[in-house]
């Protein structure tokens, strides 16, 4: 599921990365090691922000990332991720690793021009499916990559658990 989430986004050395739910943090060092490449000059670098909402799975995010050499090119932060991190938009690319129940309108807000946003969405961990949601200006277009299960979103514009 990471390569095939990895390839919707299109990624590319450059880029700003929004992930919602950073887990173990072991997405977001796959996607910061195309954004920014180990091998290329900082200034060619783009950055991958990660939230998580369970304070013990923010921790263990941040500890895998700091042993693994990603610190530079990772900020992992605790919070409600269903809301975005508005202080660092926009970003090129958002990705969320859990099912909300809809396409949560700030990280739709939070999306560059051009920008795409990969979502799960559907009901608690059935019927869910994979979103790939691309903005261009006032547009937004949707594509359907298919079937797919998830843990819930959690927070403001995640499932009411």
């Amino acid at each position: 599921m990471v390569a095939i989430m990895n390839e919707a986004l299109e990624l590319k050395a450059g880029l700003r990365v929004l992930e919602v739910g950073a887990g173990s943090g072991w997405h977001a060092a796959t996607v910061a090691e195309v954004v920014a490449p180990s091998g290329a000059p900082r200034g060619e670098w783009g950055h991958v922000w990660t939230i998580e909402i369970v304070p013990e799975l923010a921790l263990m995010a941040r500890k895998n990332i700091e042993e693994n050499g990603f610190s530079d090119r990772i900020t992992v932060l605790h919070g409600d991720g269903s809301i975005g991190y508005p202080s660092e938009a926009p970003y090129d690319r958002i990705l969320v690793t859990a099912a909300a129940p809809d396409i949560p309108r700030p990280l739709v807000e939070q999306l560059a021009d051009g920008g795409i946003l990969l979502v799960p969405t559907g009901s608690l961990y059935f019927f869910q499916r994979l979103l790939k949601v691309r903005k261009k200006g006032d547009e937004i277009q949707v594509q359907d990559l298919g079937g797919v299960a998830f843990v819930p979103l959690r927070g403001k514009y995640g499932h009411k658990l």
